[in-house]
């Protein structure tokens, strides 16, 4: 036992703590797939409407292809991914559209490091840093891709 569940038992804290444990089991993965779908939708949706904060920095680093075609095709891409992720039969789907766009998404790193570093690699600027918070997301996304088969396989059982 952990020092830290001796003190929560020593306490009297620990119904408290199973209670709350409980309730973040039961609703972590649905409110992780809302937060995902949120992130998607909220910074995709921005991408065709020409109001995107990154869409210059995603004109440098995708230099070789149209903006005016590829900034709103990425946009509606994600707006994709942040339906599939609300939409649990679609969670598939999203998750790999979600890592197709994913190693575009930390290209600025390497293409455009000057924009990304203010020192290379610990100084991130306020670009680097949006681009470092994609971990976070590739890190929920695997989360919600490893339940994706549940269902079924609860089917199956019965």
């Amino acid at each position: 036992m952990s020092l830290e569940d001796r003190l929560i038992k020593r306490l009297g804290l620990e119904p408290l703590d199973r209670h709350i444990a409980g309730w973040m089991q039961r609703n972590g993965l649905f409110v992780l797939r809302v937060g995902l779908a949120a992130v998607f939708i909220w910074y995709g949706i921005l991408k065709p409407f020409g109001m995107s904060p990154a869409a210059e920095l995603v004109r440098r680093t995708v230099y070789f292809v149209p903006p005016d075609l590829f900034i709103p095709i990425l946009g509606w891409w994600e707006v994709a991914i942040g339906v599939g992720l609300l939409y649990r039969p679609l969670n598939r789907t999203a998750i790999f559209l979600l890592f197709l766009q994913m190693p575009g998404t930390l290209l600025p790193l390497v293409l455009l490091p000057e924009v990304c570093f203010t020192h290379i690699p610990w100084g991130l600027t306020l670009e680097g840093q949006y681009i470092v918070k994609n971990a976070v997301l590739i890190g929920a996304a695997l989360v919600v891709g490893g339940t994706v088969r549940e269902r079924a396989e609860k089917r199956e059982r019965a």
